[in-house]
């Protein structure tokens, strides 16, 4: 069983069409008691870090995902909030994933960097199963978490920037995957697939 962890900061009826047209049928969530009966749990976030962060704090929702030990896996801002701090409103997050969230050097760039971008230097995890670089997926965002040991993926908007990152029982998605198409349900089907 999936959960969707709803902390009213994100449009989590496309993530959860999403698990549906795989065949899976997740649980919206509401109270932070509730995730431990899951096989696997899903951080959407959409929005300010920092009301995010704040929102996530005072329901309850840190301790509980800081004590998951089933795969979870944040989307866009709930991938930013799994990790150390963030540049957006300078405040600590989750700190399940090692990093630091910045704003996206986009030089002559439009910001936020929205639309296709490629995926590429993809590390071969259970994660990034029949990704190949050069598949694209869909993006929305100013911020984003610099290349490092946890990357599995990258990206590129101005600079290279973690597309897909993982540390231990946590993952990250920047991108959309509920919005990228094919390659999209191929990556939550590998979330699903996903076995420590």
């Amino acid at each position: 069983m999936i959960a969707i962890i709803n902390t009213g900061c994100a449009n989590i009826n496309s993530v959860r069409f999403a698990f549906e047209r795989l065949g899976v049928t997740p649980e919206v969530i509401t109270d932070p008691q509730q995730l431990v009966h899951f096989d696997r749990a899903i951080l959407p976030g959409v929005g300010h870090a920092k009301v995010a962060m704040e929102r996530l704090t005072s329901s309850g929702w840190n301790a509980a995902i800081d004590e998951y030990q089933k795969p979870l896996m944040g989307i866009c801002l709930g991938m930013q909030l799994l990790c150390d701090k963030t540049a957006e409103g300078d405040i600590n997050c989750l700190g399940k994933i090692p990093g630091v969230i910045s704003q996206l050097d986009v030089k002559d760039l439009t910001a936020p960097h929205m639309g296709w971008n490629n995926l590429s230097e993809c590390i071969k995890h259970p994660l990034t199963e029949n990704i190949n670089s050069d598949d694209q997926v869909y993006f929305v965002h100013s911020f984003a978490h610099a290349v490092s040991s946890v990357t599995l993926a990258q990206s590129e908007y101005g600079q290279r920037f973690s597309a897909i990152v993982a540390k231990d029982n946590y993952a990250g998605m920047q991108f959309h995957p509920e919005r990228s198409a094919k390659i999209g349900a191929t990556l939550l089907q590998n979330f699903l697939n996903w076995q420590l």
